[in-house]
């Protein structure tokens, strides 16, 4: 189970750049999903003429299930410059993997707690951080793509495109500058990437 929040409204309108196609996942909201503020957010997209369409359904981290759901609207798609997911990071990965060609966007951060979580038989995996990182990313976690879960680009340990901790394992950040080449989004590792803090409130109280 986990709890899923709405990025600030200053994040998602920078994400929102020309027409938009929102996916809602509603699979895990045993907890918490955002489901007023996601249906007030299409409807402003929906009033300014952004919306090209929308769906609802349940785990889109089956990427199954998620490819018959969106043939159906595969035009209301091709219109659309940027998917915008709503869901947690597994589910933003998913459709980030369908869609090769298009910018996929995270328009949430996502929180832990005990429960079950998901039904995807991919590899992907959402550590819950509360500060999703796809979005400069390319749809590709650095947190759980990567073994030592940098977040500011590779180390210099890899060697063939393999990570030096599991030599059997791609290097997560190969593929993120594979991805982002590949939608022509390489400026996005231009941006300053924000240091997380992990100390708990009695640590920083004693610092």
């Amino acid at each position: 189970m986990l709890i899923t929040q709405l990025k600030s409204k200053e994040t998602i309108a920078s994400l929102a750049e020309g027409k938009v196609f929102i996916i809602n996942c509603h699979g895990c909201k045993e907890v918490h999903f955002p489901e007023k503020e996601a249906l007030e957010l299409q409807k402003e997209l929906e009033a300014d003429g952004k919306l090209t369409g929308a769906i609802t359904t349940d785990y889109i981290c089956n990427p199954d299930n998620m490819k018959l759901r969106l043939e159906k609207h595969k035009d209301e798609i091709a219109a659309a410059d940027v998917i915008l997911v709503l869901s947690c990071g597994v589910g933003v990965q998913t459709v980030a993997e369908y869609f090769e060609d298009k910018k996929v966007c995270a328009a949430c951060d996502t929180y832990p707690l005990p429960g079950f979580q998901g039904v995807t038989p991919l590899e992907y995996d959402c550590k819950q951080c509360g500060e999703c990182y796809l979005n400069l990313t390319g749809g590709i976690c650095p947190i759980t793509a990567c073994s030592k879960s940098l977040v500011n680009g590779q180390c210099g340990g890899s060697k063939n495109g393999m990570c030096e901790v599991d030599g059997d394992m791609e290097c997560g950040w190969e593929r993120i500058y594979r991805r982002l080449a590949q939608i022509g989004r390489l400026d996005a590792l231009k941006c300053p990437t924000q240091i997380r803090n992990f100390a708990t409130d009695d640590e920083v109280k004693n610092l």
